[in-house]
């Protein structure tokens, strides 16, 4: 007897419908799956055979063969067991099949029938919904995170043996005793503001690196601090997830489907609002900044999409680490190639770095105890240590000064210490990115860091002097065409932070003064 079971596997971040046809034949008690499965799944001819038993059914006596179709496509993972289980079920006439027909089976069987949750299971429910498929059968664990597609039935079970053999309605067949509490429910259109532990209120000072951080948030420009150890470029940037407007729904679709892929979506139990911020240490290998394995899995690139990836003393990282940035910030997806697969994972990241001026960290801000000893080759040799290419990607690269001891404690008034929180950075970024999102509106981009070609001239149009003080900067520091483009940018980011609709001279002038690393040593 022949049936076929819908089931799903996960290709990049993006899912895809794998028919699981079970054929029950006269001979020698054996399964034999194909399809180009690999050895988790070949392992499930064990765990379905002792789930099956365990569960009060009965395992047939003869040929199984279980085919995962289309065979051209490789296969991994343990999402098929319920599958094959519910098809040997159906092939020995102890479950109605039919009932089956509209509906995508996912889940993993432990030995004694109950089900354990699989990784991916958001872009598997997704992709069931596009093509049509009216339920999806999963794990009671995976439930929460299947219940934020919308559109589609979900239907939670925790043991195999919660199927009815006695039923030919799916309602009845799938007999599952728990379901989801409507405040379980209603966590998932959890609309609340974010809360952070932390607030550009408690930095004393640096409001010039505030600005700078605000423009970036607007933008989603990339950012690098420098400046001598100790003046807060790290608490800086460690803030700058609290000024940066939610994830938009498709965003956080987006981003769930990275983590659920990588099996690090934490707390399923929430719709991921707040951008992803990854600070991965300067010891991570190449394959775990881009991603690999022989069936490739995200990186830390992948795992910062829509969010910010922070390299905190960025020269201190590997060249090999450094340079495989540089086509994931160009165009925002890195694709990677196995000897198994060929897998395309997004990377639409805002980098923020920070590094010291010199080796010794002095360079610039020489007090009576701690002076400078590097020379002007130290210095060159240190700062070669991020290449050209990679400099040119960063947008806005500030000194950031040693604080004054007057300024940490308060001794010195300044209205702008009460105005730099993160509210009223936060307020101003969205306002902006308001703008953006009505002049790109239909264009396929959100943010002004994507603009690029047409849309560039087109959206950043300069007057007469504002033109000719930009050609003096780029005869006299010696700006690549990139850079030409970013400052471009960061001048259409700080008019939409003013609320106008025109790049002036003044947006020039600041942008022009963000690239601290093009002046010469």
């Amino acid at each position: 007897m022949y049936v076929k079971i819908l089931s799903a596997t996960v290709t990049g971040i993006d899912g895809q419908i794998i028919e699981v046809e079970v054929d029950l034949a006269s001979g020698l008690p054996q399964m034999t799956i194909v399809g180009l499965p690999d050895n988790a799944i070949r392992e499930a001819t064990e765990r379905v055979r002792a789930a099956i038993k365990n569960s009060g059914y009965q395992y047939p006596l003869g040929r199984i063969t279980v085919n995962l179709a289309p065979a051209d496509l490789r296969k991994e993972g343990s999402a098929f067991d319920l599958a094959i289980a519910i098809g040997i079920l159906a092939c020995s006439g102890q479950l109605a099949h039919n009932v089956f027909n509209n509906c995508v089976v996912l889940g993993e069987l432990s030995l004694d029938g109950k089900l354990k949750s699989v990784t991916g299971v958001l872009s598997m429910v997704h992709v069931a919904r596009k093509a049509g498929y009216q339920r999806i059968l999963l794990p009671l664990s995976n439930a929460f995170e299947a219940r934020l597609i919308d559109g589609i039935g979900v239907v939670p079970i925790e043991k195999l043996s919660h199927l009815d053999v006695n039923s030919d309605d799916f309602i009845d067949v799938v007999n599952y005793k728990q379901h989801l509490s409507p405040a379980e429910l209603s966590s998932l259109s959890d609309l609340s503001p974010l809360t952070f532990s932390c607030d550009f209120s408690d930095v004393r000072g640096q409001y010039h690196a505030k600005r700078v951080l605000m423009v970036a948030a607007a933008g989603m420009h990339n950012i690098m601090f420098v400046g001598p150890p100790g003046s807060g470029k790290t608490m800086l940037i460690r803030r700058l997830p609290t000024i940066m407007s939610p994830l938009a729904s498709d965003e956080a679709l987006e981003v769930m489907k990275v983590y659920s892929v990588a099996g690090r979506w934490n707390d399923q139990t929430k719709l991921l609002r707040e951008r992803p911020f990854r600070a991965p240490h300067h010891t991570i290998s190449y394959a775990g900044m881009l991603g690999g394995g022989t069936i490739p899995k995200p990186g830390e690139v992948s795992m910062a999409h829509h969010g910010i990836l922070f390299l905190d003393e960025m020269p201190e990282f590997t060249r090999q680490v450094l340079e495989v940035l540089r086509q994931p910030l160009e165009d925002r997806y890195v694709l990677l190639s196995r000897a198994r697969a060929s897998l395309q994972y997004p990377t639409f990241f805002t980098l923020a770095a920070t590094m010291n001026p010199c080796p010794c960290g002095y360079y610039g801000d020489q007090t009576d105890l701690e002076r400078c000893q590097c020379t002007p080759l130290m210095i060159r040799r240190y700062r070669a240590r991020i290449s050209g290419p990679l400099l040119d990607r960063i947008d806005l690269h500030i000194e950031v000064p040693r604080v004054k001891y007057t300024v940490i404690t308060g001794e010195s008034t300044d209205d702008q210490q009460a105005i730099y929180t993160s509210d009223y950075m936060r307020n101003r970024v969205i306002t902006a990115q308001m703008l953006q999102k009505i002049r790109y509106e239909g264009l396929g981009i959100r943010y002004n860091s994507e603009l690029t070609g047409r849309m560039l001239r087109l959206y950043c149009g300069l007057s007469k002097e504002a033109n000719h003080l930009l050609h003096r900067s780029f005869d006299a520091m010696g700006f690549s065409v990139r850079t030409y483009d970013r400052i471009l940018k960061i001048a259409r980011t700080i008019a939409d932070l003013e609320g106008l609709t025109s790049i002036e001279t003044p947006h020039i002038a600041e942008a022009i003064q963000y690239r601290t690393l093009d002046r010469s040593i």
